[in-house]
């Protein structure tokens, strides 16, 4: 009998790196392939990207509403508890042979926990990984130890997922989905973006993403303000701006971001730009701005330098072409003078990235293939202790 295999999905850029993984689910005829989709994908707030999941030809299995209108603390744990109710039935209706997960997002724990209460085992993408600048760091290891199969981007991160107590032989070290993507993907030539930006980008532009810093009290917005007051000086380039995503205070940039892109011809923004128009947008850039695991992972892949703002990603593994800066104004002003110079831009070219060279995709399946026929998987896991330093 085919495997029932559900993938979750809640977020655009969640979707696009599982995307390979999904259609090569689908291609393998021992996998009957659930797409699940929750979160911001139903939001039209952030843009309706579970739309882009049925151009791409991949049918959704089913649409749970989780997502409050208001972005604070308390509506983020109550959207939490709206995924748990929610997919505790569908788990009850379908009772799948594996869940896939990729990520650190809340609701993606909140549905872990449903999928543990149902006896469902747990393939989590992306584990080991540190973040110490936002709540998804504690998150991420929570998901860790609910989780049965890892895949890791880095063998840095593969031993620390067995530091958390996972056996060995069920971690993976497979490199990061957002490289193959790169690599695979037929990005626009610049003229093409252009009409899909409906934007032209005849001077020297930035891509931008700003998100929350969800382990500090209520200063996303002033250091969002600070991205932004150095923005308005350079009249002499332009900023592509990808809204935030739905953490608590995501709301706010976004706001704040609405008001200035109608105040400054030179810059535009989009609540998505799907996998191929964000890839391509880095692609011709002169530099990546922000605090996305995107301007760490992927954009050493594009040969672009990435200013990396504040603490969000503190304790990630960077490329060489990473330049780190305190999220204040005259930081970032620095930085961008810096990323411009043609030492920047020739190290940026000459980068190796630590997360891979491609090809993930294909050992994740092979191993989800391997664990789910051969009748390997005991939810009674065994503690591993590493050996005592």
């Amino acid at each position: 009998m085919k495997k029932k295999i559900c993938v979750l999905t809640a977020t655009r850029a969640e979707y696009g790196l599982l995307k390979p993984v999904i259609l090569k689910l689908m291609a393998d005829p021992n996998f009957d392939v659930r797409v699940v989709v929750t979160g911001a994908h139903l939001s039209p707030e952030f843009g309706l990207t579970y739309k882009e999941i049925g151009q791409d030809g991949i049918p959704i299995d089913e649409k749970i509403e989780i997502l409050l209108s208001g972005d604070t603390p308390i509506a983020i744990s109550k959207s939490m508890g709206l995924a748990l109710l929610g997919f505790a039935d569908y788990f009850a209706r379908q009772n799948p042979n594996l869940l896939m997960v990729l990520g650190d997002r809340y609701e993606t724990l909140a549905v872990c926990c449903a999928a543990m209460n149902q006896r469902i085992p747990i393939v989590h993408l992306y584990g080991g990984e540190i973040t110490e600048g936002a709540v998804d760091e504690c998150i991420r290891h929570a998901i860790t130890k609910l989780s049965y199969l890892h895949f890791t981007s880095t063998e840095q991160y593969r031993n620390r997922v067995i530091q958390l107590g996972e056996q060995p032989d069920r971690v993976f070290c497979v490199g990061a989905i957002g490289i193959e993507n790169i690599l695979q993907e037929e990005l626009l030539s610049k003229s093409e973006l252009e009409v899909a930006l409906n934007f032209k980008l005849d001077k020297p532009y930035a891509m931008v993403t700003f998100h929350p810093v969800t382990l500090k009290d209520n200063n996303s917005a002033e250091q969002f303000k600070a991205v932004l007051d150095v923005c308005k000086k350079h009249k002499e380039m332009k900023f592509v701006f990808s809204k935030a995503n739905a953490d608590a205070n995501g709301r706010i940039i976004n706001q704040m971001l609405d008001a200035y892109v109608k105040e400054n011809e030179n810059s535009i923004a989009f609540a998505s730009l799907g996998m191929v128009r964000y890839l391509s947008t880095v692609k011709y850039s002169a530099m990546v701005m922000g605090n996305s695991s995107s301007g760490l992972v992927e954009a050493p892949s594009l040969r672009v330098p990435t200013i990396n703002i504040g603490d969000r990603q503190k304790g990630r593994l960077q490329a060489d072409s990473i330049i780190n800066c305190k999220p204040l104004s005259n930081e970032i002003e620095k930085a961008i003078a810096l990323a411009l110079t043609d030492k920047a831009q020739n190290r940026a070219r000459n980068t190796i990235n630590p997360y891979g060279d491609g090809n993930t995709s294909e050992k994740i399946v092979a191993k989800v293939k391997e664990f789910s026929l051969s009748g390997k998987i005991d939810l009674k896991k065994k503690f591993y202790d590493c050996e005592v330093r």
